[in-house]
């Protein structure tokens, strides 16, 4: 899996901006959902601003991909893996709350007979305050990624390196075209089944 640039979606409520890190900032991001490539076992920051209801306020998830999907050659961009950033999650983050949401491939040997809902929207388990939800997801499938979004922000005086992990190579994909990537700098680039496990709350900060 070394070296391979997973495609995401991440969706975010409609007028919101998500931004991955750049240098030692942010790009300027792409409302509503941004499909990006993360490569396995780095973690990589995003702002979120312009949420609807609340002007000015500005949260940064983490995203940590630890494993890949594996879709027919050519298809990559076809089968993203997606990472909700729901409202009420965001809202929750803004103020202090720590929330942490797993991604996983389902096993299909322990499928949940549950309806399936839109290609647009993927199903989520709670799990109860204490439990590691990786351990959950991982019983009951394969874990893709790990989203954590808490009240942390940037120091007044300057975002550190360490905020961003060092702003790890990114691929930021434009839906509108078909084209390869095109280089922007500092590591950011244009260019089966899906479950979740979420949230666990906590008083902590990403």
């Amino acid at each position: 899996m070394s070296g391979y640039c997973q495609p995401v979606e991440i969706r975010a409520p409609k007028g919101a901006r998500i931004a991955p890190a750049l240098g030692n900032g942010f790009s300027e991001g792409t409302r509503d959902r941004s499909l990006v490539g993360l490569q396995i076992g780095p973690v990589y920051r995003f702002r979120v601003t312009e949420i609807p209801g609340h002007p000015g306020v500005e949260v940064f998830p983490t995203i940590e991909m630890v494993d890949r999907m594996y879709p027919p050659p050519g298809q990559a961009l076809r089968f993203p893996v997606p990472v909700e950033l729901t409202q009420r999650e965001l809202e929750m983050a803004a103020e202090g709350r720590f929330v942490t949401r797993i991604i996983y491939v389902e096993d299909p040997q322990l499928a949940l007979p549950i309806a399936e809902k839109a290609s647009s929207e993927t199903r989520w388990i709670d799990v109860r305050a204490g439990e590691d939800p990786l351990v959950t997801a991982d019983a009951l499938g394969r874990p893709i990624a790990i989203l954590r979004m808490g009240g942390r922000v940037p120091e007044p005086n300057g975002m550190e390196p360490q905020f961003v992990y060092g702003a790890p190579p990114a691929m930021v994909y434009n839906r509108t075209k078909t084209a390869k990537p095109t280089p922007l700098q500092s590591g950011v680039q244009l260019a089966p089944h899906i479950e979740e496990v979420a949230p666990d709350l906590e008083g902590g900060t990403p």
